[in-house]
């Protein structure tokens, strides 16, 4: 069996709600063998795309390999070739958050991935909850997302037509979870209390802000984080997202510093102080009116020298 192509009205309809590349273009997909994922791919094929879908298995479940057999079989039923990666996350705390990093790291750039409009409103909930500013109320970054436009029932309901055999992620119940309760608690007590659906709501207002972000950092882009002098004259929400931008570059961390973090970096850059502790053992120095990274220490190698200034 061949994808179903744009003139089906079903396929059609969705894809016109999408943000796949041009025909032709070769893609890889991140297939978990999930209804987002599976649609993820479908879609991408119907597109005219050159497809590549790609399983990672982490190993944290019992006969969690077949579910790669399950991913196979759905790419040979559409057309597209099939890769499988294994991982290795180690038991403890984070493990949400290690196994997502593991899974990317075995992953290309670019990579295609099955994010809807309901990850978007759970994602900016979670934001919310931590404290955060315009970063984490933009959400998902809609780059290498091309179905952050569609809902999550759109996908069950396409793999129902479809005849997709789907792998139900039992973790995506397990309460431990912060979003797993935001998915099953939150929002549905938020539309409770609102009388309507406020996902697509959520959705929204990250893309506004977004699109906010974006004119703000092509503001900030025009200046040089490790000016000291420059940053500390600076619009604060500028000189924010310009040290933001700087801290992403250099230490290929996830998390940004939060707010206590960039006053302090900030006091570094007035001249309050010489150095300060950002997150997970960087810091922040001034030397001769110039900022620098200093990575942790069994992590110098980031870096040609302690002097060194990107």
């Amino acid at each position: 069996m061949t994808s179903p192509g744009p003139d089906d009205p079903l396929i059609g309809a969705l894809l016109a709600r999408c943000t796949f590349p041009a025909p032709v273009t070769a893609v890889t997909c991140a297939v978990s063998g999930g209804a987002d994922s599976a649609v993820l791919l479908v879609l991408a094929i119907a597109s005219g795309c050159d497809v590549t879908a790609v399983h990672v298995d982490h190993g944290l479940r019992s006969g969690s390999h077949r579910e790669a057999e399950v991913v196979e079989r759905m790419a040979t039923k559409f057309g597209a070739a099939f890769e499988r990666r294994r991982v290795t996350v180690e038991p403890g705390p984070n493990l949400e958050g290690r196994a997502r990093s593991a899974r990317y790291d075995a992953l290309p750039d670019g990579v295609l991935t099955g994010h809807t409009a309901d990850d978007q409103a759970e994602t900016v909930l979670m934001f919310l909850m931590r404290g955060t500013g315009p970063e984490g109320l933009a959400g998902i970054d809609p780059l290498s997302r091309p179905i952050l436009g569609l809902r999550r029932s759109e996908t069950v309901a396409l793999c129902e037509v479809l005849a997709i055999d789907v792998v139900n992620d039992p973790t995506n119940l397990d309460p431990r979870f912060t979003r797993n309760r935001v998915r099953a608690e939150l929002l549905p007590l938020m539309n409770d209390i609102a009388r309507r659906d406020v996902a697509p709501l959520i959705a929204r207002t990250a893309a506004l802000q977004r699109e906010a972000l974006g004119a703000l950092e092509a503001e900030a882009a025009r200046l040089d984080p490790t000016d000291a002098k420059a940053l500390a004259l600076a619009e604060p929400a500028l000189a924010s997202l310009a040290i933001r931008r700087w801290w992403r570059d250099q230490t290929d961390l996830d998390h940004a510093p939060d707010r206590g973090a960039m006053d302090r970096i900030m006091a570094v850059a007035r001249g309050s102080a010489t150095s300060t502790d950002v997150v997970a053992g960087w810091r922040v120095a001034r030397t001769a009116n110039r900022l620098r990274l200093q990575a942790p220490p069994d992590d110098r190698s980031a870096f040609s020298g302690p002097d060194e200034v990107r």
